[in-house]
């Protein structure tokens, strides 16, 4: 597959992707807590015994953008706003398809969990415990390089 790209804040996928390509977005949902003191949200589900960030397939017609608010509120009960696009992670899908999952600094305006049919738990980490809570070298990856952004950074200092 080619290369993704951000192009005017929407993600272009190329057309040399794979026709069973599975699109999927997702959030890193952060909170201030107190000014210095920011918590990121990571989901736990039961079905797939994973420590994970809140994601989804895309529906048809909508945008990525759009896709990750909507499965972070139906996941988390949270309505966020999106800060800025973090990147994505590639990988073969459980039943063999390629995933793409693009992720966006989130910041949690409202709303509150509550276990659902897809997520069982949500636990709220400092920064520096998140990276050793989450399941996937892929999610550790991606938490990474959100670290490094300037608006993560920002708050926690």
């Amino acid at each position: 597959m080619g290369d993704v790209h951000l192009v005017t804040g929407e993600l272009i996928v190329p057309p040399d992707a794979p026709s069973d390509l599975i699109r999927a977005a997702g959030g890193i949902v952060m909170r201030e807590v107190t000014p210095g003191r920011t918590e990121i949200a990571c989901i736990y589900r039961e079905a797939r015994g994973d420590w994970t960030f809140p994601k989804g397939k895309l529906d048809p017609g909508e945008s990525f953008e759009e896709a990750a608010v909507r499965e972070v509120h139906e996941e988390t009960g949270m309505h966020c706003s999106i800060v800025r696009f973090v990147g994505t992670t590639n990988y073969t899908h459980r039943k063999g398809r390629p995933k793409i999952v693009a992720y966006y600094l989130m910041a949690v305006d409202r709303g509150e969990f509550a276990p659902n049919d897809e997520v069982d738990e949500l636990v709220w980490l400092a920064l520096e415990t998140v990276a050793d809570h989450l399941t996937w070298d892929r999610d550790q990856e991606l938490f990474a390089v959100a670290s490094a952004m300037p608006e993560l950074r920002a708050l926690a200092s």
